[in-house]
């Protein structure tokens, strides 16, 4: 592969050239359409607004909204002058928020309404309580010392909130030699995005990507679905993840194609799908799963789909097949990684089989070393072996922002990131997904992979979705659990998984305990909390004293 040694600035200059006419993007929820060199001069417009304001490079400019235009043009617009774009989950509450802006020196924060959980307005507003007698959202607090300016993206803008576009009011403050002596002081190796790690112990981490870890990156994975100029990706997953941001966004800046985002509904994002004629669409697998179980879902023409991503989680080989008989999705892949990796490590291709599309994550990237080790030893393993799954490359994070020991921890002196992660690779160099070091479970010495029971539960027309998790045991350590969600108008007891699974796998792989539900707990960008079932199963079945057990 030919790497792209440019940054998010020239690629878009480069495009409003190549491509001045083609359609850039189009968000069908809003009254906004740009080809792009309409967008390389809004977004050259916004940058300059944001200079005249006081954004130098390195600044951190944070982002709390869905996948609306704001969003695109404040991706663009900051990292055409090196400032740091920090995405905030949309799922963020007061607390999570206040750490955020905090850990990362955020200098300005753009932002939405809220969603119809969490009033972003309301939140804001209980941390700067002066806000509201501002001008044009200059703020100061002593608790957050970096944070200048509070920016509004959306109508009926709040009092003391600067309105997003009136941003653009103050470009003409900043002159064309002022502003091309910063481009030109941009390099590809600069950090551009900051994302928070939604782990599952601790605080979230800033994992620290640069322009040329995402733009190869989404090279790579454009590369990987053939994209063209003539493509056009229907953007559901959100922006503010790795997935929305570089599967996404990036896979499509680095090939010329359009781009139709929005926010996830099943039907809007069929609709959209339908009217614009996309020919890619991106999902975590309960996104494909609620839209194939819509009951309008014969209704829509999907004829002009061709491929896309199922990723974010482990993708049911059955409902790959689903998307590729019933969403004309032939040609669709699996990329595989995490956000310290920006995010991709391995991935299917449209030149690979069927067969090897749906029952694996693929192969490495080129530029990206893969390997699976033993977690004790550190011994690279045959085969076949299950292990965890170490990647480095041009991909690999700067660091975790403000954390030097966290990141000495995830990236070894050899520069291997250590995923967690647990993978097998064949003799082809195809890489599977096994579970997660932690979600391993071991009972009385036996090793179960969670994902093999659900694959296997997944076969059954009753059931929609299921979780296989390990929960505390005082006599095996751990015991396997099954929370599974029927299908609507579905009826099963118990005991029929329990015997569904015995007459078809072995003995310790029958769980112990099943329990059935409407939804799972999952993060705003899909991905199903594992850890949340976990908490959850231990408080309905008592196993507290169970959990106390410590083990090595």
């Amino acid at each position: 592969m030919e790497f792209i040694n440019k940054t998010l600035g020239e690629v878009i200059n480069d495009l409003a050239k190549k491509y001045p006419t083609n359609l850039a993007c189009k968000f069908p929820l809003e009254n906004y359409e740009r080809t792009w060199e309409e967008f390389d001069k809004e977004t050259d417009e916004y940058a300059k607004g944001l200079m005249a304001l006081g954004v130098q490079k390195g600044d951190k400019i944070a982002i709390w909204a869905k996948n609306t235009s704001e969003w695109m043009l404040t991706l663009f617009a900051s990292t055409k002058i090196g400032a740091i774009l920090v995405t905030v989950n949309t799922n963020y509450k007061i607390f999570e928020l206040e750490y955020l802006l905090n850990q990362s020196d955020t200098k300005f924060l753009v932002m939405m309404d809220g969603t119809k959980e969490v009033s972003y307005v309301d939140i804001v507003n209980e941390l700067f309580p002066n806000l509201v007698n501002s001008k044009e959202g200059e703020v100061s607090s002593k608790s957050m010392p970096f944070i200048e300016r509070i920016i509004y993206a959306g109508e009926n803008t709040p009092k003391g909130f600067m309105n997003f576009k009136s941003i653009k009011d103050y470009a003409s403050k900043v002159s064309d030699a002022d502003y091309k002596k910063r481009t030109s002081s941009l390099k590809p190796d600069d950090v551009i995005n900051i994302q928070y790690t939604s782990g599952t112990t601790g605080f979230p981490k800033g994992v620290m990507l640069t322009h040329y870890n995402i733009l190869n990156n989404g090279k790579s994975i454009g590369d990987g679905m053939a994209f063209t100029e003539h493509d056009k990706l229907c953007i559901c997953v959100p922006f503010f993840h790795c997935f929305g941001l570089v599967l996404a966004i990036m896979a499509c800046i680095t090939h010329g194609t359009s781009m139709v985002p929005l926010p996830y509904s099943p039907k809007k994002v069929m609709d959209a799908i339908m009217n614009e004629k996309c020919t890619a669409v991106h999902g975590v697998p309960t996104m494909f799963i609620a839209m194939l179980e819509h009951p309008d879902f014969s209704k829509y023409d999907f004829s002009s789909l061709r491929t896309g991503i199922m990723a974010g989680s482990p993708c049911p080989i059955k409902v790959m097949q689903q998307v590729v008989d019933e969403m004309n999705m032939k040609d669709i892949v699996i990329v595989f990684g995490q956000t310290e990796a920006s995010p991709g490590c391995t991935m299917t291709t449209t030149k690979d089989t069927i067969e090897q599309r749906v029952s694996t994550v693929g192969r490495a990237f080129d530029g990206v070393e893969c390997k699976i080790i033993d977690p004790e030893t550190g011994e690279t393993l045959g085969p076949d072996t299950p292990g965890e799954f170490c990647a480095r490359g041009y991909n690999i994070m700067k660091g975790y922002y403000k954390m030097p020991e966290a990141t000495a921890q995830a990236i070894d002196k050899d520069g291997w990131l250590h995923t967690g992660d647990l993978c097998t690779v064949d003799k082809d160099g195809y890489y599977k997904v096994v579970g997660r070091l932690k979600d391993m479970i071991i009972r009385g010495g036996e090793n179960i992979y969670p994902k093999e029971i659900e694959e296997f539960l997944y076969t059954c027309p009753k059931i929609s979705d299921v979780q296989v998790i390990g929960v505390p045991s005082k006599e095996y350590g751990e015991e396997v659990m099954a929370v599974i969600i029927l299908k609507q108008g579905e009826t099963m007891t118990e005991q029929e998984v329990k015997d569904l699974i015995k007459a078809n796998m072995a003995k310790h792989k029958v769980p112990t305990y099943i329990r059935f539900v409407d939804a799972f707990p999952v993060t705003a960008s899909g991905k199903i909390q594992k850890f949340k079932l976990r908490e959850e199963a231990i408080e309905i079945l008592n196993l507290q004293e169970a959990a106390k057990i410590e083990t090595a």
